[in-house]
């Protein structure tokens, strides 16, 4: 069964990723939400759903990151974390780690897409 692990902010990001080196990791970064819940970026909201209904056909042994990137004022600074740490520049962005596949914006919310990227082999 894949592990999943929601995450606010790089450090947890990168604490997680360390705890479980050597899987295979997806990881999908997202707008974080508010205090009364919503999420400040359209796009990820259109996103989570179809991310969420296909990461069971990820491997049994893989882990799911979600992770939030913090608010839209953080997120909008060039300099962010994700963007010079991870190279990142868009969300939602779906990975897997250490390859350069990947999805963005709104090939995020495309069912096909993201089951794609979830069921590829190493």
């Amino acid at each position: 069964m894949v592990i999943q692990v929601h995450v606010e902010g790089i450090t947890k990001f990168e604490e997680v990723a360390e705890e479980h080196k050597g899987k295979t990791i997806f990881a999908l970064f997202s707008g974080s939400v508010n205090d009364e819940g919503k999420n400040w970026c359209p796009d990820c909201v259109a996103a989570d759903p179809v991310v969420s209904r296909n990461v069971a056909s990820a491997p049994n042994d893989a882990v799911f990151i979600h992770c939030g990137v913090g608010g839209r004022d953080y997120w909008k600074d060039q300099k962010n974390d994700f963007r010079t740490k991870l190279g990142l520049k868009c969300v939602p962005t779906l990975m897997i780690l250490g390859k350069p596949n990947k999805l963005e914006e709104e090939q995020c919310a495309n069912d096909d897409l993201v089951k794609m990227l979830f069921s590829e082999e190493d």
